[in-house]
């Protein structure tokens, strides 16, 4: 195993362990808020993601999430919490980085772009096991459809 390769599995491992967003969405006042579960037939895995948006400057104003499956859709769930926290993303913003995630995952590139998915990239490994591929996904998969409901409610 490569040192990156190591590396990437102590940032699962840890985000597994203490994962980011846990827990209930405090939306402020004011907020566009919306939530989606999100379940795995083939594994049992599933999750409960909320964001609040603020309609006038279209950023994710906070995302938490609950859920139960395996570390690697629970890791994948607080990797996306700490990236959505960090870079106060916008509708637009977060759309990009899941499409990103999407093509990395689904080994349509080689080099994710690091810049963009932050330690989401510790996932590209994800894309040799077609059986994970869908535990990655299901909070990128929730977070687009909260999206969709706040795009809908504008």
């Amino acid at each position: 195993m490569s040192s990156l390769d190591s590396l990437y599995q102590e940032v699962i491992l840890d985000h597994s362990k203490r994962p980011v967003g846990r827990g209930e969405l405090e939306a402020a006042p004011g907020t566009l808020t919306a939530t989606h579960h999100e379940f795995n037939p083939s594994c049992g895995d599933e999750i409960d993601l909320s964001i609040s948006v603020d309609p006038e400057s279209g950023k994710i104003t906070g995302m938490a999430w609950e859920g139960d499956g395996c570390s690697i859709s629970m890791a994948s769930a607080s990797i996306l919490s700490q990236l959505v926290r960090d870079d106060e993303l916008t509708i637009a913003g977060a759309t990009e980085r899941i499409d990103a995630f999407r093509e990395m995952i689904q080994g349509k590139t080689k080099t994710p772009n690091e810049e963009l998915l932050g330690d989401a990239v510790a996932m590209q490994g994800v894309s040799k096991f077609v059986m994970r591929v869908k535990c990655a996904m299901l909070a990128w998969v929730a977070l687009e459809a909260d999206l969709k409901q706040i795009q809908a409610a504008e």
